[in-house]
């Protein structure tokens, strides 16, 4: 396998505290020879566990990375032991522009693992993590929300896996987030995820959705960081043990518990974020905006379930999801 064009100004061994950043060349009309600039900070102290911290791999989901960066201001060396690693905006193009993916190539980073180092610019970045990043670390935090078209009840989580030491080991720490919501989480598009890199890994991860809309509230970003230094302290990393905090179980088991739609037009909520629904319960409806005296689509539970997710725009188009579905 070729190395990674990628190469950081930071020197992960070095113990203290660095700002820099991870140079990805990019050459483009407004710059013939320029490179892709993504912030990263390292700080360590000594022999210990290495955690790495993420967010902006959707670049319009803005708690994870406005908590990152708060906590990349603050963290002294002095304070740990081992390595914290901090990437806020890991797709930093998409984040620049505020969306879920990147404007250069379209890449949408979390569907882009494990990468590639000659492919699109996103497949270089998702390699150097796979390649780079990952094998040096111990645990892994990826902040996710609901970005401009999702809000979701706040949840931290992870997945079911065949090495249940391994799975063990990564329910322990999203406990240990302290989330008012610990999910397990059946995903779409799994193969080409973050999360299945670094649990391939046999790494511990944790990733959370922690509301969204495009927007973050004084309580997102209060759990993210202290959901943050929960992990830190779970890890050994930082002293003390987490701060605990009730919790409430629950699962996402199969594709069933998305709801798409089959129409495109403006989308009514008869149910609230949090609501419990059962089989046949009204969720929403999805009313022609071509004509008037239209009766609108109805779209009823197909499952039993909580509404942990809504589509946040109230225009939807065909194939958009609306609904996402938990079970206790």
């Amino acid at each position: 396998m070729l190395p990674s064009p990628i190469t950081a100004t930071v020197d992960f061994e070095l113990d203290g505290v660095q700002h820099g950043f991870l140079k990805l060349p990019h050459s483009h009309d407004d710059s013939a020879w320029g490179s892709l600039m993504i912030p990263i900070t390292v700080v360590r102290n000594g022999a210990g566990p290495t955690a790495l911290l993420t967010g902006g791999n959707h670049g319009d989901e803005y708690e994870g990375i406005t908590a990152l960066i708060k906590l990349a201001n603050r963290l002294r060396a002095e304070d740990l032991t081992g390595r914290v690693i901090i990437v806020p905006m890991m797709n930093h193009p998409a984040a620049l522009n505020g969306t879920r993916t990147s404007p250069i190539d379209k890449g949408n980073l979390n569907r882009a693992f494990p990468g590639s180092p000659t492919g699109t610019l996103t497949e270089r970045i998702a390699d150097y993590f796979t390649r780079y990043l990952v094998p040096i670390s111990d645990l892994v935090l990826d902040m996710h929300s609901g970005g401009r078209t999702l809000d979701l009840l706040p949840f931290a989580a992870t997945h079911r896996l065949e090495d249940e030491q391994l799975a063990r080991r990564c329910m322990e720490a999203t406990l240990a987030f302290g989330a008012p919501n610990t999910l397990l989480m059946a995903e779409l598009e799994g193969d080409a995820l973050f999360d299945t890199v670094v649990e391939g890994q046999g790494k511990v991860f944790v990733s959370t959705e922690l509301r969204g809309g495009g927007t973050s509230t004084p309580e997102s970003v209060a759990l993210a960081e202290r959901g943050a230094e929960n992990l830190l302290r779970h890890a050994g990393i930082l002293a003390g043990a987490p701060t605990s905090a009730a919790t409430r179980m629950l699962e996402i088991p199969d594709a069933a518990h998305y709801l798409h739609s089959e129409h495109a037009g403006l989308l009514e909520f008869v149910v609230n974020l949090g609501d419990a629904v059962r089989v046949g319960d009204l969720i929403a409806r999805v009313y022609s905006m071509e004509r008037t005296g239209v009766a609108p689509a109805e779209y009823r539970a197909g499952v039993d379930g909580i509404v942990i997710g809504r589509r946040h725009p109230a225009k939807i188009a065909l194939g958009d999801t609306f609904a996402v579905l938990a079970v206790g």
